[in-house]
């Protein structure tokens, strides 16, 4: 499975863009419809399920909405929200790295 530095916000709860978020390692599947964050387990959104929402993934127990993406390197994750996402330490000296203008491990070619 693929791992990939993401950044991943809650939204179920909370206003738009003010839902906690990190910068951390997610798991992927093959087919990148799945992802292991925290021990949950998260489905890629499809179809009509969450048409209303801000979420393009969900949490396969709770129900509970995720936003996933790759981090910006002018840390504008969040579009409406002003607060910072936690960075995880075991990804700190990557995400650092790629501010600074390095590739995220894995996205060597883009």
């Amino acid at each position: 499975m693929p791992d990939r530095i993401m950044f991943i916000q809650l939204k179920s709860g909370h206003n738009t863009d003010e839902g906690p978020s990190w910068i951390t390692r997610l798991r992927f599947t093959k087919s990148w419809r799945t992802a292991h964050f925290r021990g949950r387990t998260l489905r890629r959104v499809t179809g009509t399920a969450f048409a209303n929402s801000a979420a393009n993934f969900y949490d396969v127990e709770s129900g509970e909405e995720y936003w996933v993406s790759g981090p910006k390197r002018d840390r504008t994750d969040t579009r409406y929200g002003h607060g910072k996402p936690i960075v995880e330490d075991d990804v700190r000296a990557e995400y650092e790295a790629f501010l600074q203008g390095a590739a995220l491990p894995g996205r060597e070619r883009g």
